[in-house]
C-alpha cells in the first residue's frame, strides 16, 4: 500500500502553472507606465547647495509642466530644515538638521510668537547672535499651523501657498514678494555659527517663486519630488 502511494505520480499542473506566471508577467510589463522622470534627469546636474537658474527650466516646453517643475525647485528649499523647522506640525519648533524639537522647550502660543514669559523674541533678536549661537531675525517666530511642512509633500505645500484661508490671506504676488525680500526668509541664507545653509540664493530663490506664479502656479503631482 505504501509502495503504490509513493509511486503515484502527482497531477501535472507545473507546467501549467509556470506559463500562467509567466504570461501574467508579460501582461503587467506589457501595461506598466512609463516612470516619471526626475528634475535631475530632464534639468542640468546642480550641487546640492545651488539652485538651478530659471533659465534652465526652459528646456520644459508645456508651461504648465515647466511650472510644476520650478515649484519643485523651490521646495528644495522650503523643505530644507532651515525652513521647515519653523513651520512645524504641531506646538513646538524644530532645531537641527535632524529636525529635533527645541531646547529648552518652547510652545507656538496663541499667536505663534511663544507664551507670556517664553516669547520667541526673548532669545531670539533681530540678528544672529554669534557668541551666544542663538539665530536672530526681524519678526521671528514660527509659521501658523495651517502652513505646517514638516511631513508635507511638494504638492501639499503648494496647495497651501496659493489657499489664502491657510497662507495668512496672501494674494500670489504677495507670496512672491515675501519669499523675495523677507528678512525671516533671508535668514535661510545666512544662519550664522555654523549651521547649514538653504541651497542658492534669496535672490534665485525669488526668481524661481516668481516664475512659478507666472507660468500658472500649477502644482506638482503628490508622488512628485525635486
Amino acid at each position: 500500500m505504501n509502495r503504490l502511494f509513493h509511486s503515484r505520480k502527482p497531477p501535472r499542473l507545473c507546467g501549467w502553472t509556470s506559463a500562467l506566471v509567466l504570461l501574467a508577467a508579460m501582461g503587467c510589463t506589457k501595461n506598466a507606465p512609463e516612470p516619471t522622470p526626475r528634475l535631475s534627469d530632464v534639468l542640468p546636474q546642480v550641487g546640492p547647495h545651488e539652485l538651478r537658474a530659471v533659465e534652465a527650466f526652459n528646456i520644459i516646453t508645456d508651461r504648465a509642466d515647466r511650472s510644476r517643475a520650478l515649484f519643485l525647485e523651490a521646495s528644495r528649499v522650503l523643505l530644507h530644515p532651515r525652513c521647515a523647522n519653523c513651520h512645524p506640525d504641531g506646538d513646538s519648533p524644530y532645531q537641527g538638521t535632524q529636525k529635533a524639537l527645541h531646547d529648552p522647550p518652547v510652545v507656538r502660543g496663541p499667536e505663534d510668537r511663544g507664551v507670556v514669559g517664553m516669547e520667541c523674541t526673548s532669545c531670539h533678536q533681530d540678528k544672529n547672535l554669534e557668541l551666544a549661537r542663538v539665530p536672530g531675525a526681524p519678526n521671528w517666530h514660527l509659521a501658523p499651523r495651517s502652513m505646517a511642512w514638516v511631513g508635507r509633500t511638494p504638492h501639499q505645500i503648494c496647495e497651501q501657498l496659493k489657499d489664502k484661508s491657510r497662507n495668512g490671506g496672501k494674494t500670489l504676488a504677495q507670496i512672491v514678494e515675501h519669499n523675495a525680500h523677507d528678512e525671516l526668509v533671508g535668514w535661510g541664507w545666512k544662519p550664522g555659527w555654523d549651521r547649514e545653509p538653504v541651497p542658492g540664493t534669496q535672490e534665485s530663490f525669488g526668481a524661481i517663486v516668481a516664475a512659478w506664479a507666472e507660468t500658472g502656479a500649477e502644482c506638482p503631482s503628490e508622488e512628485a519630488r525635486p
